[in-house]
């Protein structure tokens, strides 16, 4: 079963234009799902929409096999972290026993938990500082450490990492790669795209409210993943005939040191070519090896 499954949503606040433009998208129980689009998108406000805080204007959504409109059936088996924060204003710890107690986990479970969290996230310095005293980055901590003190099924995280310093940031990622292993689902937003690329399982971008490209981080890469280089080391220089034939290959050619770089979209279709047309003219190839599209590049390619 589809943990989330959404066709044709749509979310206008002013009735005149769309935060969200009739986008359809699914996601498997045990996957996480990152949702990437620049500023404004329409992410923030999908994950709202899935999370029950806010309605929809229009479309189908269900979320762990519930209608959308069974708000308090959903929201007992979900954890929202979303981008703005919010604490009581006390201490971490009491931060966290409040928590827990509102989501009634049981006491002995409850110190267990907060004790793992602690340490997890690096807060046991800081457990007995009121939360207004930390820093940025310390409060995001605090607000995505203390979601996993509760049972749930479905997790949304809307940009969780910001602030947090790399060690910590990859901390998270990967307890969240183990709760997903257990079964949780999970709904991830960054801008960060090396994040996307190492924890999810599929991605979809999204921008000016419509789903523009979805698929794993491979397929994404292979497809639009805009201009490559390939670098060949050279037993010498080439020469002009032989850079003149494969520029009109449609390349970007840079000769150096007997060093050829050719930057080109879609190149790995004419990598035989190029090899073709190298050896043709008598050189030797000692080396040969390919800048691979990031996650980045095809953001840049499909959203600019």
């Amino acid at each position: 079963m589809d943990a989330i499954s959404v066709d044709n949503l749509r979310k206008t606040y002013d009735n005149k234009k769309y935060a969200v433009d009739d986008i359809s998208f699914s996601v498997k129980s045990g996957e996480i799902y990152g949702l990437l689009g620049k500023n404004g998108a329409g992410k923030s406000t999908t994950i709202k929409i899935l999370s029950t805080l806010i309605k929809k204007t229009s479309g189908n959504v269900k979320v762990l096999g519930l209608d959308i409109n069974n708000s308090m059936d959903i929201r007992k088996r979900i954890g929202v972290v979303q981008q703005d924060l919010s604490f009581d204003l006390t201490s971490v710890e009491r931060n966290f026993k409040i928590y827990g107690l509102l989501w009634n986990v049981k006491k002995e479970l409850l110190k267990s938990r907060m004790e793992e969290l602690m340490e997890l996230f690096d807060l046991n310095k800081v457990r007995k500082n009121n939360i207004m005293d930390l820093s940025g980055g310390q409060k995001k901590r605090v607000q995505v450490a203390r979601e996993f003190l509760h049972d749930m099924d479905l997790l949304f995280l809307d940009e969780p990492t910001v602030g947090m310093d790399p060690i910590v940031r990859r901390k998270l990622l990967d307890y969240i790669k183990m709760r997903a292993k257990n079964g949780l689902t999970v709904l991830f937003t960054t801008h960060i795209m090396e994040e996307a690329d190492y924890l999810c399982d599929r991605i979809g971008i999204i921008n000016s409210g419509k789903m523009i490209i979805e698929g794993n981080s491979s397929y994404l890469k292979e497809n639009f993943g805009g201009y490559k280089t390939l670098k060949l080391d050279l037993n010498k220089d080439i020469d002009d005939l032989t850079k003149n034939e494969l520029i009109s290959m449609n390349v970007n050619l840079k000769n150096e040191n007997n060093k050829l770089l050719i930057t080109a979209k879609n190149i790995d279709n004419i990598i035989p070519e190029i090899i073709k047309t190298v050896e043709k003219h008598g050189y030797n190839i000692i080396k040969l090896n390919m800048d691979q599209s990031s996650l980045e590049d095809v953001f840049f390619e499909v959203v600019n």
